[in-house]
């Protein structure tokens, strides 16, 4: 198999672990959204809903993956993946505020919106690891998304049973923030011209992001009642 072919499957791989990393709190509102309906009803308003949100998320993503060609905006995507690279490993209380809807279509619409709204991080995240291939993006949020709608309690407990994994995701989010800022038109030539300071620099993100969410978890963890809790 050539080496294009293989950069192409670890890439497509990366996209589809970076959205279901992602995805935990979109799993809980197609859920929430659905949890008032008839059984037949809330498959149809399952299909329906992330059929919609995937379409709305291809387009979004694409539209995401052209606006990076701009100059310098390929800089300010990566520092904004940085940050939600951190939020991932500090942020442990996401919880959707999402009311059951009684009826299909409400429960679709519900669905679709609050995907939208939650989903700026996945955009981000698949544009930047697509590298500008369009068809990465969507074979990889055909791929992740239904996973996450079928396999969302499987894989909610799976990270609930192994943290570590949330550190793999903040880790691979770190490396494709600083590729991505690595890659910017103007900043490019430099590591070009010294590639051992791209791998430190790449190095020096991802370490920096993990070492940041471990103390403010550390913090958070030993805070008193009084004090409050930090999340």
């Amino acid at each position: 198999m050539s080496t294009s072919v293989w950069e192409f499957i670890l890439s497509l791989l990366n996209i589809v672990f970076l959205d279901l990393i992602l995805a935990g709190d979109n799993a809980i509102v197609i859920g929430l959204a659905a949890r008032n309906l008839a059984a037949d009803t809330q498959k149809n308003a399952v299909l329906l809903g992330t059929a919609g949100a995937v379409t709305l998320r291809i387009i979004a993503t694409i539209l995401v993956v052209w606006l990076l060609k701009v100059p310098w905006l390929l800089l300010a995507g990566g520092f904004l993946l940085m940050i939600i690279a951190y939020k991932l490993l500090t942020d442990q209380n996401n919880e959707a505020d999402i009311k059951a809807e009684g009826n299909l279509w409400s429960a679709v619409r519900t669905i679709i919106i609050a995907d939208a709204a939650m989903g700026l991080d996945n955009v981000i995240a698949v544009a930047g690891a697509a590298k500008h291939n369009i068809t990465l993006v969507v074979l990889g949020l055909l791929i992740s998304v239904p996973i996450v709608v079928w396999g969302s309690t499987l894989f909610i407990k799976l990270i609930n049973k192994f943290p570590w994994i949330i550190y793999i995701g903040s880790a691979v989010l770190g490396f494709t923030a600083s590729s991505m800022i690595a890659e910017e038109e103007r900043i490019e030539p430099f590591f070009e011209q010294y590639p051992i300071l791209r791998y430190l620099f790449i190095a020096a993100v991802i370490a920096g992001i993990l070492a940041a969410g471990l103390h403010k978890r550390h913090s958070g963890h030993n805070k008193t009642p009084t004090g409050g809790i930090v999340s």
